[in-house]
């Protein structure tokens, strides 16, 4: 009994920690985060959130901490992505005569009358003198509004806000709800989806508006720029509810949801239900630090990781598949926005450690995506390809997921797919939904020609395809993952071809620079400028940032470079460049230490290249100083686009103490662990615990290492150290252990095999 109580009595203590106390959505709206405020659960459908910027780069999620004014509280948001979409089916209260332009029903606020946590959001509008708070469920979203004394307390539907309306439509089914849908254009080509909207008190007025025409007393009203509203008598203090369900299905499925999800207007019962929900996913990663200001740095990161991607199926198992139409199934959950090629560096690699039901769920996702539509997806939205940013990286997650043992997925049916993917760019060309102009058929033939050069010759040259370097590095990266798959499923043959094309690296690398360079049939192109970004030959970076970029084969570009000292030499050079940037994309670059951009992706692996070198103790220097220089408690804390989760990945990984350069591979580089405890709750009933002993802002550096108990001399971990559980324990100091981590065979490899 004793030895039982001792077992559980830590899960209850963990039980009993409310980690949502540490969670700030607000880290992230200001500056160019792009991330949104408002109410959400882990994985959500729905993100019922205010809408504060109608256009422009810093309003992508619909928000900007700036900003001084709230248009409404819609119910779909990305979270910081560079593109914008969403902002379906916006609400706003209002008082007074009823005006349906949304500069006049639109209100000032005041930041201190504004709070957001996990699962909550609540503001003051000062014009109609309204109190809005919302809430969510998986698939609903909850409006609670406390109103003045009013006979002229409004509600405004907006469906024109923000995208292209392609088709809408607005029903006044009852004298307390209202029913429609809308199928838009913006990112997504077509997205559809359908609303049911139900009040908590009978509303006495009611009407409909198509292009800001009202018709009081309609009820019913179809096609572009659709809006309505409805009508209460209040006394000072009254609350008024608003439960909207939504589905990509129909109109039935939204009210399925709602039915679900939402049986009543019980306002504190969805909101606790919510914490709960981000508790237990939060729960999953407990660290233990006695400085607070990391701590809500760390789990609002951990946070932002389980914002996406998002369910897009029903609760009858009834979704909208890639080919736009109905399919319905039981035996996974289907999902949607895959910002794959930021994603697939460290989101998806640390939800295949902590969440590896979800992660069957996004393989299974992606293959049916493919038998549906004939791509895995690339930059899926709403079950739409919306072919932004290169490679084809659903091919490392699926590897990931597979060679750690996630179960659940069809390995012959994904090879199929990956191989698909790798082979076919003339098909993925007529997937393609474009006009038949001279410019795209310049551009296809381009695309074609750049592609089967890729094949032929090892390399995408320089004007035949925008990106040329970034894309045949990705390419060879993406090239290797279908390897390995290959390998663990003794295809030889699919083996073989793919671990040679993982070599087309170094048809692009440039010896007396040591830069990845664009060429053509002649030779490099001659204009060279490392310090230039354009989209011709890298994306959204530049040479600097692309010239580490080889995970598949570390080990072969290090040769490359003239050994391990040389190598190191040029990651120095890297982080000690100067901090000065050429061309027009310096929007999408920012972040920077030299030319070390952390704003964005194709630099995240760099920090820990060091380790690959022997001299690990420069990236537990560096990454610590990237977590305490541009991570940070407040609106402007991170130092680029959130990405849908991956510039948060990157810190969840760095402060646990350690990060997967290598998607793919059985290896996480060990940098500098923020905490001096942290321990990773495993789906398996294990737990994997790093003690960083005498840790502080400045014992950075490890002097020495236990696993298990037993000396650990390796600067990095294997994948089975984690999943079996144990303790990794490390010393920490003021100065480097230069002989730790760096000795023959302590030193971690990529290589081609």
């Amino acid at each position: 009994m004793k030895q039982l109580l001792l077992f559980l009595l830590p899960l209850q203590l963990l039980a009993q920690t409310n980690f949502t106390k540490y969670v700030d959505p607000f880290i992230g709206t200001g500056g160019h985060g792009h991330t949104f405020p408002g109410a959400t659960v882990p994985f959500g459908m729905v993100q019922v959130s205010p809408d504060t910027r109608l256009t422009g780069w810093d309003g992508c999620s619909g928000y900007h901490y700036s900003d001084k004014k709230i248009y409404g509280f819609s119910h779909t948001h990305l979270s910081g992505t560079g593109c914008s979409d969403y902002g379906d089916v916006m609400l706003m209260p209002t008082v007074g005569k009823v005006q349906l332009s949304n500069k006049k029903y639109s209100s000032d606020f005041k930041k201190e009358n504004e709070k957001a946590s996990a699962g909550y959001y609540s503001v003051y509008l000062d014009k109609p003198k309204v109190k809005v708070e919302l809430t969510a469920t998986t698939r609903t979203g909850l409006h609670k509004y406390t109103f003045p004394n009013s006979t002229t307390a409004n509600i405004i539907l907006d469906l024109t806000h923000r995208d292209k309306v392609k088709d809408g439509e607005i029903n006044i089914s009852s004298n307390n709800e209202i029913t429609g849908y809308r199928i838009s254009s913006a990112w997504a080509g077509k997205q559809m989806l359908y609303f049911v909207i139900q009040f908590s008190k009978p509303f006495k007025n009611f009407g409909t508006a198509k292009a800001n025409v009202l018709n009081k007393d309609s009820k019913h009203t179809r096609g572009h720029l659709l809006k309505s509203f409805v009508q209460f008598e209040t006394e000072e203090g009254e609350v008024i509810y608003a439960r909207v369900g939504i589905s990509a299905v129909s109109i039935e499925g939204a009210r399925k949801n709602l039915a679900a999800e939402q049986p009543n207007f019980d306002f504190e019962k969805v909101k606790a239900d919510a914490e709960k929900k981000w508790n237990k996913e939060l729960s999953k990663i407990e660290v233990e630090s006695d400085n607070e200001n990391d701590k809500r740095i760390f789990y609002t990161a951990l946070y932002h990781c389980m914002i996406a991607p998002n369910v897009y199926q029903d609760v009858d198992g009834k979704y909208r598949g890639r080919d736009l139409q109905v399919h319905e199934t039981k035996d996974f959950t289907y999902h949607t926005v895959f910002s794959l090629w930021d994603t697939y560096r460290a989101l998806h690699p640390l939800l295949t450690i902590i969440d590896r039901k979800r992660t069957s769920d996004f393989v299974n996702t992606f293959t049916t995506q493919y038998q549906q539509g004939g791509l895995l997806p690339v930059w899926e939205l709403s079950s739409n390809e919306t072919f932004c940013m290169i490679g084809y990286h659903a091919l490392p997650v699926i590897t990931d997921a597979y060679l750690k043992g996630v179960e659940g997925i069809n390995a012959q049916q994904a090879l199929q797919a990956m191989r698909h993917s790798a082979e076919s760019s003339e098909k993925r060309l007529r997937k393609m939904n474009v006009s038949r102009t001279l410019v795209v058929f310049a551009s296809l033939y381009r695309y074609k020609k750049g592609m089967n050069g890729y094949f032929k010759n090892g390399y995408i040259k320089h004007s035949f395809m925008s990106g040329s370097v970034a894309k045949t590095l990705e390419f060879a990266y993406d090239d290797w993952c279908l390897a390995q798959m290959a390998k663990a499923m003794d295809s030889t043959a699919v083996y073989d071809t793919y671990i040679k094309r993982a070599t087309n690296y170094r048809n692009v690398y440039d010896p007396s620079t040591g830069f990845m360079r664009a060429r053509t049939k002649k030779g490099f192109v001659k204009s060279f400028d490392p310090f230039k970004a354009s989209h011709t030959i890298y994306c959204e970076a530049n040479a600097w940032q692309y010239s580490s970029y080889v995970p598949q084969d570390i080990s072969g570009l290090i040769k490359l470079s003239g050994g391990k000292e040389r190598y190191s030499q040029f990651l120095d050079s890297l982080f000690n460049a100067p901090s000065k940037l050429k061309g027009t994309l310096v929007q999408d670059i920012s972040g920077l230490i030299g030319q070390y951009a952390h704003g964005n992706e194709p630099s995240h692996h760099a920090a820990y290249l060091y380790d690959y070198t022997g001299q690990p103790w420069k990236t537990q220097a560096m990454t610590r100083r990237i977590m305490n220089e541009l991570y940070q408690n407040q609106p402007e804390g991170l130092p680029g686009n959130e990405d849908c989760g991956q510039m948060s990945a990157w810190y969840v990984f760095s402060a646990l103490g350690f990060y997967p350069v290598c998607p793919g591979s059985d290896h996480y580089a060990i940098g500098s662990p923020l905490f001096k405890k942290a321990t990773i709750h495993l789906e398996n009933g294990k737990e994997f615990t790093v003690e960083a002993v005498n840790n502080s802002s400045k014992n950075v550096y490890i002097s020495s290492a236990k696993l298990n108990g037993a000396n650990y001399t390796k600067s990095y971990l294997l994948y089975n150290d984690l999943k079996n559980g144990g303790t990794l324990q490390l010393e920490m100091s003021s100065e480097p252990n230069k002989s730790w981590g760096s000795g023959e065979g302590d030193v971690p490899v990529t290589k081609l095999e």
